[in-house]
């Protein structure tokens, strides 16, 4: 694919600073500056913190990865950068880099939906996707559906979560349980010490009423409520709290709930092939889950490393890459940033820009 256009990707959404290379499908540099320990002192992200971060990380971030790649800044054809969802600030950091390199390098820059991004990185570790597959992307802020025709002109949004998403419960749960910020790594380590069968949690939105009018949402408020009961309740009676069974039979339900609504969605779209991306695929559990249960369904499912779960710049680039492999215009220089950009749109076009 030497042929294919370089493509810079940019990523600022939240804490981390991802900057990228991709030619076609081929990742030529992939560097990540995180700001998490910053975060950590505070148990959650700041965002006047995150954004300090993004600033100071971006120059070095940039270098490093033309470094990797063995190119220079005046070889790149095209520019992606994340233009939402996420936070307002961090979002700025990077979109504003973006537009001041794509203006004085002279190439067209494409504001991209990071959501979407979670799940155009796989295409970088398993090749091109099949005509029609389903996207679920799991993370801190979305627990999101999506049948996907064509990664940049063809994304219809299934479902999503009415409250929670996973990765937000876990981080949650993980202060219930007295654990670490983040919480979801933790919360996953415990969990493989401990009895997935120990407590009957609820999975959200899968009585058959709530199938037939959330056939693929989910709702993870009501299990976090639970856990929190059951918590309170060891606490009460002056009880310690076993932890490692609380946290294996809450990533139980989650990961249930997860992989069922998705079997469904494939069922009655009629898809054999479901992309997994987002910070929380990176779960145990959900992967072991996924793998056994869409094994024997005849479902292909792929996850990409846990390297491109979390947030980085290749998934910016290669979302980017295939918006420029598709010929859609760029986007507009002065379109604005969307801290809640809708899942069905993919890039940022002159209709932004308008608003």
């Amino acid at each position: 694919m030497s042929h294919a256009p370089l493509v810079l990707g940019i990523e600022s959404t939240c804490d981390e600073t991802g900057v990228a290379l991709v030619r076609g499908l081929d990742l030529l540099a992939d560097v990540t500056a995180s700001s998490m320990d910053d975060h950590a002192r505070f148990g959650g992200i700041v965002p006047e913190v995150a954004s300090r971060a993004h600033l100071e990380a971006f120059g070095p971030t940039l270098e490093a990865a033309l470094e990797q790649a063995d190119v220079e800044l005046e070889d790149v054809d095209a520019i992606a950068v994340a233009a939402g969802p996420g936070l307002s600030g961090s979002l700025a950091v990077g979109v504003a880099s973006a537009k001041a390199l794509a203006l004085g390098l002279g190439v067209p820059l494409h504001g991209v939906n990071h959501v979407i991004g979670h799940v155009a990185v796989d295409a970088l570790v398993h090749g091109p996707f099949p005509e029609r597959f389903l996207g679920l992307v799991v993370s801190g802020g979305h627990s999101s559906l999506l049948r996907v025709g064509n990664i940049a002109t063809d994304v219809v949004e299934l479902g999503q979560t009415l409250d929670d998403a996973a990765g937000e419960a876990f981080d949650k749960v993980g202060r219930l349980l007295g654990l670490p910020y983040p919480g979801g790594p933790h919360v996953d380590r415990a969990a493989t010490e401990g009895d997935p069968a120990a407590f009957a949690f609820p999975r959200g939105l899968s009585r058959p009423k709530d199938l037939q009018l959330h056939p693929y949402d989910f709702s993870f408020s009501g299990l976090k409520t639970a856990v929190a009961r059951v918590v309170e309740g060891f606490e009460d009676r002056g009880e310690e709290v076993p932890v490692a069974d609380v946290a294996a039979s809450f990533s139980e339900a989650v990961a249930d709930v997860l992989v069922t609504k998705t079997l469904r969605a494939c069922e009655l779209n009629e898809v054999s092939t479901v992309v997994v991306g987002g910070g929380f695929s990176a779960n145990s559990r959900l992967r072991g889950l996924a793998a056994e249960r869409f094994e024997a369904a005849g479902i292909e499912l792929r996850i990409p490393p846990i390297r491109y779960c979390t947030d980085n710049g290749a998934m910016i680039a290669a979302l980017g890459s295939a918006v420029v492999e598709a010929g859609l215009p760029a986007s507009p220089l002065d379109f604005t940033i969307d801290s809640q950009m809708p899942l069905v749109q993919v890039v940022m076009g002159a209709a932004e820009a308008a608003a």
